[in-house]
């Protein structure tokens, strides 16, 4: 199989495949000039910009108006001011792209970004979403560090599961055919990633993560993935639906290893409660690299 990342197709020579980009906002006025302008300086030439606003109770609304008079995108307002409702209302829109690709407004999208990963799909039929790399930096855009990695990685179902292996919104690329095929995002969950990861794997996709960075990704204290409690509800719902695969209580230990890096300092009971949910049997080096975090932090 395939897996090379090749270089770009001539998109003089056929009309490229429109992409979906649908971003969520929620409460971004300090980086949504930034954010947008990064979206908008994307060297691949065919895709509609969807802004949908989840609640805002900043400036942001005021200022996506405002950014409409240079920038030329779609912008909902279905949510409540001050009451987030996560990224349900994508449900609700008609994208006409061939891929969907959901940012964040608070991160800032490479140039490459959309073209490599169009490329790789155009050129992989049986990969219904792909991911790449990031790069984080700080709430100020100062660089904190960078992810390397030298080859493709492929997964199916059984080790998206296992892994608990989640393509994250800054990073993904969806098939928009995958996408329907696996019923769009399960409306009761605030955090859609893993789940939509899961759904188009189970349908037979292959779901791959390129060696490239794409997107510089934002760390601040209003990051939805440091909210260790929100995450692993939505993240145990996901798994919910495969309580019976050979694979499931690994997924599981995986997800609470990952609420327990946060955990571990920011609630010891909590923490403690984790752990003991965990049965002795599929406790892992991560779990015990958790346990003696927890028995010496202060």
């Amino acid at each position: 199989m395939n897996t090379e990342v090749t270089d770009p197709l001539d998109c003089s020579s056929k009309q490229a495949p429109l992409v979906s980009i649908v971003a969520p906002c929620y409460n971004a006025e300090k980086y949504l000039e930034e954010a947008i302008a990064s979206i908008f300086a994307q060297d691949y030439p065919n895709f509609e910009v969807i802004i949908v606003d989840d609640g805002s109770s900043d400036n942001s609304i005021a200022m996506l108006r405002q950014l409409q008079q240079t920038h030329d995108f779609q912008l909902y307002t279905p949510g409540q001011p001050g009451r987030q409702r996560g990224p349900q209302p994508r449900l609700a829109l008609r994208a006409k792209g061939d891929y969907v690709s959901t940012p964040d407004l608070d991160d800032i999208m490479l140039p490459q970004s959309v073209r490599i990963r169009v490329d790789y799909l155009d050129q992989h039929p049986q990969v219904g979403c792909v991911g790449a790399l990031i790069i984080y930096m700080d709430s100020d855009g100062n660089t904190i560090k960078q992810q390397q990695r030298d080859e493709i990685r492929t997964y199916d179902f059984d080790k998206v599961l296992s892994g608990a292996v989640v393509i994250g919104a800054p990073v993904a690329l969806y098939r928009m055919s995958a996408m329907r095929s696996a019923g769009f995002y399960a409306p009761s969950l605030r955090v859609q990633d893993f789940q939509m990861t899961l759904r188009i794997a189970r349908l037979g996709y292959e779901v791959h993560e390129l060696p490239v960075c794409v997107t510089r990704y934002r760390r601040h204290p209003n990051n939805l993935s440091r909210k260790y409690k929100v995450l692993l509800q939505a993240d145990l719902e996901a798994i919910a639906p495969y309580l019976d695969h050979p694979a499931y209580q690994s997924a599981r230990t995986q997800l609470v290893n990952k609420a327990l890096k946060y955990a571990v300092v920011e609630d010891k009971k909590e923490a403690w409660k984790l752990l003991r949910s965990i049965p002795w049997r599929h406790l892992n080096r991560t779990s015990f690299r958790r346990l003696k975090r927890l028995m010496l932090h202060r």
